[in-house]
């Protein structure tokens, strides 16, 4: 099993070993990404609810100018 591989068989063995490292530090960081996704999505959506609320508020308060009266 000592056995000498070809060029072509150590970069391919090369490459693959570096495809696997990539796809399981991946798969390893994926729980962390969705957290961090998550987060960011649920704060979002906070803003968002916060910035509607505000908007009506400033609605209510400020009469509307559509059709203003000329005296």
């Amino acid at each position: 099993m000592n056995e000498r591989m070809s060029k072509s068989r150590e970069r391919a063995e090369a490459a693959f070993g570096l495809t696997q490292t990539q796809f399981l530090t991946r798969t390893r960081e994926s729980p962390k990404i969705d957290q961090v996704v998550t987060a960011r999505n649920e704060k979002t959506a906070r803003l968002r609810a916060m910035r509607l609320q505000q908007e009506a508020n400033t609605a209510i308060e400020t009469p509307s100018r559509a059709n203003p009266i000329n005296d």
